[in-house]
């Protein structure tokens, strides 16, 4: 089994993740819709949303997350799963829309041994991703090579995400 270490991702990690109590979804849910661009907020459902990962992994990385603060997949109601799902789908047609990717790694992270960031919030990662994506940089330089800036991503997926 090959392995791909990421110790940059160590940094995030350990870093504190804002006031006590507060959390980064729900923060981001509930500040006025005026903010969504500078909260990097896409797309706004009745149960759910769609953000861009301030530290992505890959250009145009999405989070679907609820607006309920819930940590666990399976306790979400069938409306909230299901929108969630609706939007992974609609996230991934806008991406192949505005990057053509090769690809998507689509998944959850549930608690932090699982590798969540954020624990108390369940979210859906979607990465977009292309043939030969991975390079040296990542591990040799502990260097992420993102093509394009978060605002201009956002723009580009807040125009295909209205048409798809």
């Amino acid at each position: 089994m090959k392995r791909l270490w990421t110790p940059w991702r160590m940094k995030y990690l350990k870093e504190p993740k804002g006031e006590a109590g507060s959390c980064i979804f729900c923060d981001k849910a509930r500040d006025d819709r005026a903010k969504d661009r500078d909260n990097l907020v896409v797309w706004r459902g009745e149960h759910a949303f769609i953000v861009l990962n301030l530290y992505p992994y890959a250009n145009g990385h999405l989070m679907v997350a609820p607006y309920e603060h819930n940590g666990q997949l399976e306790s979400l109601d069938g409306e909230t799963l299901k929108e969630m799902m609706l939007l992974v789908a609609k996230g991934i047609r806008a991406l192949r829309r505005v990057s053509n990717p090769h690809g998507f790694n689509v998944g959850v992270n549930e608690g932090r041994a699982a590798g969540a960031g954020v624990e108390d919030h369940v979210h859906i990662h979607i990465v977009p991703r292309w043939s030969g994506d991975t390079n040296f940089m990542g591990v040799i330089a502990e260097t992420r090579m993102i093509p394009e800036l978060l605002p201009q991503t956002f723009d580009n997926l807040a125009v295909a995400l209205a048409h798809v």
